[in-house]
Formats: structure tokens, sequence, C-alpha cells
């Protein structure tokens, strides 16, 4: 018997400068005799994964729901997704709820006794994590994967998949992805398969690559299309979200299509997207986006100016950030944040000074007569809910 997963998976570092991305597909040649698999949508991009996968999984749940009451099988669904904000068990949703601790640990006793104590040593974080996943979802009926860095060499790629979705594809990491959006686009786009579907983008260069890939590994492309009536857009309004989540609520609704999975548009009104855009009081929101494109999506769902709670990862284009998003802040509070991979306070600081944005740091004050914005990754949401004991 391993130790608990909890204890086990603080002693793996989350980052990691160099992974043999051979060493999980061992891991799961070694896993895939013992586990059943559901049919699998892999998504992939810069932006959009969490939301578009979590609308993909919430339809198909309660349409599953709906099918039991009227006296037939149970339809189940998993979605994995990363990183968490608050705790471990967000990674892990089945059936309308996270993971419970008995679950995954149950998984986790079953799997480390699969793979064996030096091969489970051997894998990251996330590759453990993607293969734990894999093992909680044998049952479901639909798995929504959600990758995590890339594509190609991604963990999550190590499975055949139904269908893949490409959301939205910007410059990001860079280290390990490459320089250019046509490298990016390369490395995510290289893990379909047999269908994709390409949510719109904001890069030309995205489609060509998409098209290009999928001509030569014969796969079906179809580009997500403009809906034809503006139900989705209603149901946002009332929701308070923004463009980008329309766009990634259409995207969803085309997938299930051509997965010939049966959905109720109002089932959207009943799904929280906890930190994208999601208003936590009245007057503050709360967006786990940390990246250029992330902030050209916030611009445009702000409709007035905020106060800007911030912090950044040191890989980040965070001086870019702060350029696009500055017609839309008033003053930047900067937050302190946990991880070996945090920005020094001084380079954010030097970076607010060349934006010339006004500035302070947060003193855990919020001003019933302001709105705010807390955004720059899962580390500053993830403070802010600590700070302010939410």
């Amino acid at each position: 018997m391993s130790i608990p997963l909890h204890l086990f998976l603080d002693n793996k570092p989350l980052y990691y400068k160099e992974i043999d991305h051979k060493c999980v597909h061992i891991a799961y040649d070694l896993l895939k005799p013992h586990i059943q698999r559901p049919r699998t949508v892999h998504i992939v991009g810069t932006n959009g994964k969490g939301s578009t996968g979590r609308m993909v999984a919430h339809l198909a749940y309660l349409q599953g729901i709906r099918q039991e009451k009227l006296g037939m099988r149970k339809y189940s669904v998993g979605h994995y997704t990363s990183p968490h904000i608050l705790k471990f068990n967000e990674r892990i949703w089945i059936d309308g709820d996270d993971a419970s601790d008995e679950m995954l640990e149950k998984a986790h006793q079953r799997l480390f006794s699969i793979l064996g104590q030096e091969m489970s040593e051997l894998l990251s974080y996330f590759e453990y994590t993607t293969l734990l996943a894999f093992v909680v979802f044998e049952k479901c009926d639909l798995m929504v994967l959600e990758a995590g860095l890339g594509g190609e060499f991604d963990a999550t790629n190590v499975c055949d998949k139904e269908l893949s979705i490409v959301t939205p594809i910007g410059l990001d990491h860079q280290s390990f992805l490459g320089e250019t959006i046509e490298e990016i686009a390369s490395t995510k786009i290289r893990s379909i398969q047999k269908k994709a579907l390409l949510a719109p983008q904001v890069y030309d260069e995205v489609v060509v690559v998409a098209k290009k890939i999928a001509n030569e590994v014969g796969a079906v492309l179809r580009q997500a299309q403009e809906p034809k009536n503006n139900k989705v857009a209603e149901l946002a309004e009332a929701k308070g979200w923004g463009d980008y989540l329309i766009d990634n609520a259409n995207v969803a609704l085309q997938a299930l299509d051509i997965l010939n999975i049966n959905y109720d548009i109002n089932d959207l009104k009943s799904l929280e997207l906890f930190g994208r855009f999601y208003a936590l009081r009245e007057n503050i929101r709360i967006d786990v986006g940390h990246n250029p494109l992330a902030a050209r999506a916030i611009v445009k769902a702000l409709d007035e100016k905020v106060v800007l709670i911030y912090n950044s990862l040191d890989d980040k284009d965070y001086e870019t950030v702060l350029r696009i998003l500055k017609p839309k802040v008033k003053r930047v509070e900067i937050i302190s944040i946990k991880s070996q991979r945090a920005t020094t306070t001084h380079e954010i600081e030097k970076a607010l000074e060349t934006v010339e944005l006004e500035y302070r740091h947060f003193q855990n004050k919020i001003d019933d007569n302001e709105t705010y914005l807390v955004f720059g990754s899962f580390y500053v949401v993830e403070e802010f809910l600590k700070q302010r004991n939410m």
C-alpha cells in the first residue's frame, strides 16, 4: 500500500525543467489492461480550455440525469482540469461534483499497485494525476480531458480520443512550446486524431496550421460556426459572462453536436464557472487568466474601470498584460503570492512604472464603493480567497 495521496503528491515537485515524455506512455501501457476507457474529448489551446470542457461535461451530465429519470441507463461524465484553486479535488470532477477524498484515495491505491512504486515515483505530478483521473473515470460514458501545457507531448495525449477541441491559441509557455504562434499551434494541434473542432482564433496562422496537420493525419477538421440564434448570448447576459465565455459555450454546443449527445441549452443557467470572470460579490470579479490573450478578453468583458488586484508568474509577459488592461484599470494593488515561479515584487513594480499605472500593495481591504478584478493566475485568485477567508 502506498502512502496517502496527499502526502504522495506533496513529495512531487509541481514543475520540472525537463520531462521524459516516454515515461507516461510506459505507465499508461501498464495501466490500460486494467481499466475501461470512456469516449474521450481532448481539449488543447491557450485559453478557454477549462470553461469549454466544463460546459461540455455539465451539459452532457444533465442530459444523462434526464435520461435516467426516463428509465434509461445513467450517463456518467468526468472532467479533468488543472490547476486547482483551493483543493486538489477540483481537478477531477465526476457527475456534477468534485471527486471525494475517499474516491481519490481508492483510485490512488489501485493505480499505485498497478504501476508499482518505481514507476509511480518516476511520473511527474501532472502525469500521475492524469492517470489517476483515468482510474476515477473508467466507468464513465464520457471523459473530457484538458491538456496541461501543450498537446502532442502532454500526459493527457496518451489515450485515443474521439474528438479534439482546439480553443484559442496565443503566445504562452514559449520556453516549452516554441517562440512563434506557428510553433505553439503545431505543438498543441499535433495531438488531434479522428475529429477536431477549431474554436474561433485570434491568429490566422493557427487556422493554417490546423488545416495542414488535419490533412497530414487524416482528421476531419471543423471550424466552429457563428450560432444561428442568440440564446447563448441571452443566457450569458443573465449570468454576467463576457464575450469569450459566449464563444466557449458555442464551441461546447457544437462539440456535443459532433458527438451526437443531446443537451438542453437552458442547463447553462445552472453552470458555475468559478474563477472564470466569476462574480464573487457584486463589486468583485475573479479570473484565473494570466496571458495577453486572456487580458484582451477581459478588457472586452469589462464595462467599467476597476481596481486590479494582480501578480504574475515569472514566465508570463506581465508588462504586455498590464499594457492591455490599462484602459480599464484605475490602479493596481499588488498581492503577494506563494510560488517558486512568482515574479519578484520589484519586477512587477518596474513593469507598472513602465506602463504608467498607479499602484500600491494589497492590504486586504475592499472598498464597497470600488469595483475590483482579481487577475493574474490561479495563485493570485487562491491567495486573495485565503486572505478574505472565502
